[in-house]
Order: structure tokens, then sequence, then C-alpha cells
């Protein structure tokens, strides 16, 4: 893949030819596999990686950042995008929490 490491991007639950991925809760799914046990003992998100809504359709948000702390993630990440021929947005804002 030609992506530029270490950069934020959102990958959407649309295939490049516009249909949506299943199943419908795939995002939720994905950063689960990104999630641990936090302080409070439940589980929590990474701070680098969130589930969301992008233009109306089902995302995934991945900060950058994310590279700089665990690059086989964010590799995962870009992989698991490739490997299901999802879009992805480059350049766009990181994870808010």
């Amino acid at each position: 893949m030609s992506e530029p490491e270490n950069h934020t991007f959102i990958i959407l639950g649309l295939t490049k030819d516009g249909r949506k991925f299943r199943p419908s809760d795939w995002c939720d799914r994905l950063c689960g596999v990104m999630s641990a046990f936090g302080t409070s003992k439940k589980m929590q998100y990474s701070p680098y990686v969130g589930p969301g809504d992008y233009n109306g359709e089902k995302a995934v948000f991945v900060d950058g950042r994310l590279h700089e702390v665990e690059p086989m993630a964010y590799r995962f990440l870009l992989n698991f995008a490739q490997d299901n021929d999802l879009q992805i947005v480059s350049g766009v804002c990181p994870v808010e929490r």
C-alpha cells in the first residue's frame, strides 16, 4: 500500500465500489481488538483508535501517532482496510476523547 506512515486516517464502512461492509458492528469489533483494560478495570478503546460516523457511514478513526507507539498495530489497521477493499480517508482530524 502506498499510504505514508504516521498519518491520521479513517477507515470507512464502504468498499471501494460503494457496498456497505458487513457485519454491521465491524467498527466496534475492530476497535475492540485495539482496546485494553484501564485502571477502572473496564475495557477501554485505545486513545489512538475509535469507532464513529463519517458522513453518515460507520467508520474507524485512526490517529497517526499510533505508528510511533505501536507500528505493528498501525500496519494491521491499514492492512485490514486493504484486505477488505475498504475506503480510506486520509489527513482528517485525530481521534477525540
